[in-house]
């Protein structure tokens, strides 16, 4: 169990040590300056204060309707992970290091909403036209446990042996 709690925080503060930190350097090297782009535009820095949830989701909510659906909701949903990801017996490891860049990225950016009443995003890819919503550190915490869950969505529990049959003794032979 002692293993567990090491991993399982030590993952949480490593996501969310790199998304403040980054966060902190996009305030005071992005806002306010214009776009960047590097690799022929592929890649973005673009300062943005989020409101919403992923991709603004939710900024046009009234205060009160945000503050629960965007804040005690996920909070709530956190507190439940964070004691299955503790607690659970059956949880692989895998599952464990993927809940817990969830987490990291999650509870960074409740900090965030509840400090700030915003969510510094300030990152962004694509090509041409087709480019992603500008996001953060936590969003890619949360982004490669939910990558990471991926293989096991789709992979087959075996079936259990099939009970053999009891011969009837009580035939005539």
């Amino acid at each position: 169990m002692g293993k567990r709690v090491l991993l399982v925080f030590g993952i949480i503060a490593v996501v969310i040590g790199l998304d403040q930190w980054s966060k902190i350097w996009a305030v005071n090297t992005l806002m306010g300056e214009p776009s960047t782009s590097y690799l022929n535009d592929f890649f973005r820095l673009t300062f943005a204060r989020n409101t919403g949830a992923f991709l603004s989701l939710g900024s046009g909510l009234s205060d009160d309707w945000r503050y629960w659906v965007l804040t005690i909701l996920p909070v709530l949903v956190l507190l439940f992970l964070l004691y299955q990801t503790l607690f659970s017996k059956t949880m692989s490891q895998w599952q464990i290091i993927a809940f817990s860049a969830i987490l990291g990225g999650g509870l960074s950016n409740i900090y965030d909403r509840l400090m700030y009443g915003s969510v510094v995003d300030f990152l962004n890819m694509g090509i041409g036209d087709l480019r992603t919503g500008i996001f953060n550190v936590a969003d890619m915490g949360i982004m490669a446990g939910l990558f990471m869950m991926l293989p096991l969505m789709f992979k087959r529990t075996p079936k259990a042996p099939a009970e053999p049959k009891e011969e009837d003794t009580n035939s005539a032979s």
